[in-house]
């Protein structure tokens, strides 16, 4: 059986050819879970839902949902049994084992779904799970609903905006997902509010400015730009915005961390004769190579020993944040003070 990609789970969907087994996963929860819904649906039909379709959760076990999976419908071909949140991870080598024969022998009667609506990322990179992931494409569908790129998430929001009687142009949508991140749940819901203040009319860059709520990461990008700009007062106006949100100061400086790790990347690539994209290869990149390019034009300005600095500044705040009675304001200000020297290229004491 086959690993789909979304388009091909909508063909198969569209041409009703079920099959015994589906897993939905994936970081990008908002269609992953509309895709499940309109799966279960489908497999459930319409008749005595009471009897074709059971909805369980991870607290029930792989005996149940085998209980499930091999009763039979009730005056219709097929039924459904979908479990939501299945975690691997948590169940132990007995379970595991009759997860591996449910799979392997659902009944031609039975659509079985695992699909994972809250299920963190973390806990779908684990080795039990790639497993699972594995023995369910021996047996049935497979599709993973990965993050979209920023360019992706322009386009759907100026058609959900369009939808919606108003106008959102692209440069705005990117604005849009400079400021709320790649979730797309959460870019609609801004997108609605938007729509709802524009009331018809074009959403403006100071619509946005003004009534969207900017992610710890993007605000934290935005001080790191001020700060490799050194504009003094910029950066400790966004610092002021992270504490004004109760951001935890140890995000902060984890998320600047990640920021200057991805320039600090980029240059090293860029001086070995590898490019932007060298880092690519690295994981934690895959499907945001925009990180890259935006990493690589914000590092222009700064050499690659101020990006070292940079980062021992960073690593000794955390460190002091976890050790220090100091108050975490005031090494985070004092943080702020030697990354500005440290992108002029001066030394602090």
């Amino acid at each position: 059986m086959p690993v789909l990609d979304e388009a091909g789970l909508r063909k198969q969907l569209e041409q009703n050819d079920l099959q015994n087994l589906y897993v939905l996963y994936g970081d990008e929860k908002h269609l992953m879970n509309r895709a499940a819904k309109r799966l279960i649906k489908k497999a459930a039909g319409t008749a005595f839902l009471e009897f074709n379709l059971n909805e369980l959760t991870n607290l029930a076990t792989v005996d149940k949902i085998d209980e499930s999976a091999e009763a039979l419908p009730l005056m219709s071909e097929r039924k459904c049994t979908a479990v939501s949140d299945f975690n691997i991870e948590e169940k132990d080598k007995t379970e595991l084992s009759k997860l591996e024969e449910l799979i392997s022998s659902v009944p031609e009667s039975t659509t079985l779904v695992f699909y994972f609506p809250t299920l963190t990322a973390e806990n779908m990179k684990t080795a039990k799970f790639k497993k699972f992931l594995k023995s369910a494409a021996k047996y049935g569908t497979v599709t993973e609903f990965g993050r979209r790129t920023p360019a992706e998430l322009q386009r759907v929001l100026i058609k959900d905006a369009q939808k919606a009687g108003c106008i959102l142009s692209k440069q705005n949508a990117a604005k849009l997902v400079e400021y709320a991140g790649n979730d797309l749940k959460t870019l609609l819901n801004e997108n609605a509010k938007l729509c709802a203040y524009a009331d018809g009319a074009e959403i403006t860059s100071d619509m946005i400015e003004s009534n969207v709520s900017k992610s710890i990461e993007t605000t934290a990008f935005i001080l790191s730009n001020a700060l490799l700009a050194g504009n003094y007062e910029k950066a400790y106006l966004h610092m002021d915005q992270l504490f004004q949100t109760k951001a935890e100061p140890i995000v902060i400086v984890a998320v600047l961390g990640s920021a200057y790790t991805d320039m600090y990347r980029v240059r090293a690539s860029v001086e070995s004769g590898k490019g932007i994209k060298g880092p690519a290869s690295y994981g934690e990149y895959r499907g945001k190579e925009f990180r890259l390019s935006k990493a690589e034009k914000n590092a222009r300005g700064i050499s690659a020993e101020g990006l070292r600095k940079s980062l021992s500044i960073l690593l000794e705040t955390d460190a002091a944040l976890k050790s220090s009675r100091i108050s975490p304001r005031i090494l985070l200000d004092e943080m702020i003070a030697k990354l500005l020297l440290a992108a002029k290229g001066e030394k602090s004491s």
